[in-house]
């Protein structure tokens, strides 16, 4: 699986932006996908996760009732519709693919993913 992140940009605090991640190969459609963000000088951390079917999402409190994500199989696409945005969710956003396919849950750690996007910038001014 391939992936090729895009979306981010310069917003102001309480502005939204939409990432997506587009998908190469017949493998999307039965693996999670999640989202993972990387701020300057900090660890990579989860963001959120949705199962293969798109049925279950998991979110970080951090972003829980902001963000939102969802798939469309037939489009080999993964979406994260951040609203109401803050100056700490400034970051590098990274899609990525889980190792194992038709996994029932998402899975949070990024050991857990095997395949990995280019990263998009993400900046919130204050």
């Amino acid at each position: 699986v391939q992936l090729q992140a895009s979306g981010g940009g310069l917003v102001q605090a309480g502005g939204s932006l939409r990432l997506s991640c587009a998908a190469s190969g017949r493998a999307f459609s039965s693996v999670a996908m999640g989202w993972f963000r990387q701020a300057p000088g900090k660890e990579r951390e989860f963001v959120a996760a949705v199962t293969w079917g798109g049925g279950t999402t998991y979110y970080a409190d951090s972003v829980k009732g902001r963000f939102t994500i969802s798939r469309n199989n037939a489009k080999n696409t993964v979406y994260l519709q951040m609203n109401n945005l803050k100056p700490e969710d400034t970051a590098v956003y990274y899609c990525a693919a889980d190792s194992l396919a038709f996994r029932p849950n998402v899975r949070v750690p990024t050991s857990e993913y095997a395949y990995w996007g280019q990263g998009t910038e993400v900046t919130v001014s204050s």
